[in-house]
């Protein structure tokens, strides 16, 4: 049985990251490890996070972007399968299951994602296809990798990482695979200066 790392990088989501993380510890298939990275938040991350710190792995350093605080947080992981899960992503209490039985299902798939919500709008995503994801990014960072496919995030990119990641993957000879379900939302704060603030078109 494979073994599952959930990564959160975290910049200023002192109001969002308990609800995620109360949402991981209500799924199906519980994590083997969650590993916190805080890329230097200045708000009440530390605060909020006291109590859940007999059940993560939390590291404080300072700012440097999303991608790196990425690759700290798989650095620190020893699951097989790896999620990158963002601090405001609230998980569907079934999606860690569904995405590992998919990955098992689709030995030839390194990564599986899904459809989901950001506030109120869906994006609803599709199979996966090369020269569609050329043109576009219908595929969110929070998708389930197998460790030993993952390539790490560019950390000279300041937006569209995700996009780059899978790009690379594919370049690779990589797939995906997508399970057609809504397995997670995005919470949407409005005038906070943080890691998801554009909004996907």
């Amino acid at each position: 049985m494979s073994t599952l790392s959930v990564i959160i990088p975290t910049f200023q989501h002192a109001n969002t990251i308990v609800r995620c993380l109360d949402a991981l510890f209500l799924q199906s298939r519980l994590p083997e490890e969650i590993i916190v990275v805080d890329d230097g938040s200045t708000d009440q991350t530390k605060e909020v996070l006291i109590p859940y710190l007999d059940k993560i792995q939390y590291v404080f350093q300072k700012n440097q972007g999303a991608p790196v605080a990425r690759n700290q947080g798989f650095s620190l992981s020893t699951g097989d399968l790896v999620i990158f899960c963002d601090a405001d992503a609230i998980l569907d209490s079934s999606m860690l299951e569904h995405l590992e039985q998919a990955l098992e299902e689709h030995r030839e798939a390194s990564w599986a994602y899904s459809s989901f919500y950001w506030g109120r709008k869906l994006f609803q995503g599709k199979a996966f296809h090369v020269q569609e994801l050329k043109e576009y990014n219908y595929i969110h960072t929070t998708s389930l990798i197998r460790r030993n496919d993952f390539p790490g995030f560019d950390p000279s990119l300041k937006r569209f990482q995700d996009w780059d990641l899978w790009l690379t993957m594919a370049k690779q000879g990589k797939k995906g695979i997508f399970v057609d379900e809504v397995l997670f939302q995005i919470l949407v704060e409005k005038n906070r200066s943080a890691y998801s603030t554009w909004l996907p078109k």
